[in-house]
């Protein structure tokens, strides 16, 4: 039996898409002003509300997209939460990496089903639902975590959102840099396709990734602050292994949609993060000198342009 089956080999958690609604799916019920409400579903269980009570047994062996009604009246439609909805209302230790910035870290790194992904703080394990989801049950995500207490909150919504440990996933507790040279000096297979960090400090493991990422290989850097972008971009370019970095930063802004009345929405989802991307150099190789010229005053009044 898979990780992901029960009993009965009938599929659990986000493995089990399609098909009736079955004892143990979480399933998502919205009401008609947009409030979510999520359930585990248990044969003879109730959920109420101030708005009534809805019977657990009414929504299995139906299919999604089904409409019910409570004991008072209230609507809900009942679907499987997505991983958006599951991430934005999972338990929190650390700050998670809002679904509008794990999707462009997929897409940016260019993942792919059998990739070998390092992941450097987990968090909360937002990010590595995405990470897992992309490369598969064939792939490999390697993720490192300093924090206990932050990686049994990641273990524990990871293992909630696919019925089970994911036959991909290792989750190491300790600091990336000392325990990856380690395992690198033991001969321990420790080459990774892509590299993502999200970690306080990602400049202080630059010259460790880099001796494990393939040439060609994409690393993402999630950081907060400008001055965090700053010296990770500099860092990444005195090393010397890896082209030119870019970074961007996602401002999403959702729209008010009621007839002719067409418009923004008054609150949008600002600025979250930057994102840092850049690919691993073959050994040996020199980039050309930028061509670019730096703003007066951007490297302090001592500096020399190449």
């Amino acid at each position: 039996m898979t990780p992901s089956e029960r009993d009965d080999g009938t599929p659990t958690g986000a493995a089990h898409r399609r098909g009736l609604f079955r004892e143990g799916d979480r399933v998502q019920l919205t009401d008609t002003k947009r409030r979510m409400h999520t359930i585990t579903l248990q044969a003879g269980k109730q959920f109420h509300t101030a708005k009534g009570m809805l019977e657990h047994d009414a929504i299995l062996g139906r299919p999604e997209g089904i409409v019910l009604t409570s004991t008072q009246g209230m609507t809900y439609l009942a679907l499987r939460p997505l991983l958006s909805d599951f991430v934005l209302s999972m338990p929190r230790g650390a700050t998670i990496v809002y679904p509008k910035d794990a999707a462009l870290i997929v897409g940016l790194a260019d993942l792919y089903p059998g990739a070998r992904v390092l992941e450097a703080g987990v968090g909360s394990g937002a990010l590595t639902c995405s990470l897992l989801r992309a490369v598969g049950d064939d792939g490999r995500v390697s993720s490192y975590e300093r924090r206990d207490d932050f990686a049994d909150v990641a273990r524990t919504n990871v293992e909630t959102f696919f019925g089970g440990p994911h036959p991909a996933w290792s989750l190491t507790v300790g600091d990336l840099r000392p325990t990856l040279e380690a395992r690198v000096a033991e001969g321990i297979d420790t080459v990774f396709d892509r590299v993502v960090l999200d970690m306080l400090a990602p400049w202080d493991v630059v010259a460790s990734v880099a001796e494990v990422l393939e040439p060609g290989g994409v690393l993402v850097a999630y950081v907060a602050t400008t001055t965090q972008l700053s010296r990770t971009v500099e860092t990444l370019r005195l090393d010397g292994r890896f082209t030119e970095p870019h970074a961007q930063e996602t401002l999403l802004r959702t729209w008010h949609l009621e007839g002719l009345a067409v418009r923004p929405d008054h609150s949008m989802n600002g600025h979250t993060g930057f994102l840092v991307v850049t690919r691993r150099l073959a050994d040996g190789t020199v980039l050309p000198p930028r061509r670019t010229r730096p703003a007066k005053g951007a490297y302090g009044e001592d500096y020399e342009a190449p």
